[in-house]
């Protein structure tokens, strides 16, 4: 598998339009020769905003797969949904179905080379939420559906979460069992001494 992810200075000589989003796009694409599967690939966008957002993702889709002329998306979970968005020489048209189309996927439909399907990832995500899903969505195996995709992430970072916490109630349920918290309470019986003992040199023996 590997990462497709460009620098902004590379992007803006490509597009022309509403600024994308600050830093280098986060995309994953499937390894070229895969066999087809639910998902091409998975893209993590700074925002909602599909103005500010598509035509980066587009200008480098582009040269990849053939000129992107259409998008949808499901618009649940896009605030605004713009009709056409201006990209490096063309305009893309976009439009948006509601339960046809899983809300966390983007469809892109190209001249040449017919469909692409992308994972959505919630721009919010954690990094390492964000990895994983990237690398799951890419992975030849994959059989999972975009929602299946988020879901399963969700599910491990609840189970994650949950395994952490009782991980963190053990080791204080251990620490008060050895004396934790009376150990910060004054002691009733003066202070502590210490017993210092002699050690015994090598040729006395032990």
């Amino acid at each position: 598998m590997t990462a497709t992810t460009f620098d902004k200075s590379a992007l803006e000589d490509r597009t022309s339009s509403a600024s994308p989003s600050p830093g280098p796009l986060r995309l994953q694409l499937a390894p070229p020769g895969t066999a087809p599967a639910l998902i091409d690939g998975a893209w993590w966008p700074r925002s909602r905003d599909l103005t500010a957002e598509l035509p980066a993702l587009i200008a480098l889709l582009d040269p990849l797969w053939g000129r992107i002329t259409h998008v949808t998306v499901n618009p649940t979970l896009w605030p605004v949904v713009p009709r056409k968005v201006p990209v490096q020489g063309h305009v893309v048209k976009v439009g948006w179905f509601g339960p046809e189309q899983d809300p966390h996927k983007l469809l892109l439909l190209s001249y040449s080379a017919g469909r692409w399907d992308l994972l959505v990832i919630p721009p919010g995500t954690d990094a390492a939420t964000a990895a994983r899903l990237m690398t799951t969505a890419t992975d030849p195996a994959r059989q999972l559906t975009a929602s299946g995709l988020i879901r399963e992430a969700e599910l491990f970072g609840g189970a994650e979460a949950e395994a952490e916490a009782a991980w963190d109630s053990t080791r204080e349920k251990v620490w008060d069992s050895e004396g934790g918290h009376d150990a910060r309470r004054p002691s009733s019986h003066g202070p502590a001494t210490a017993t210092v003992g002699r050690v015994p040199r090598p040729s006395e023996g032990m």
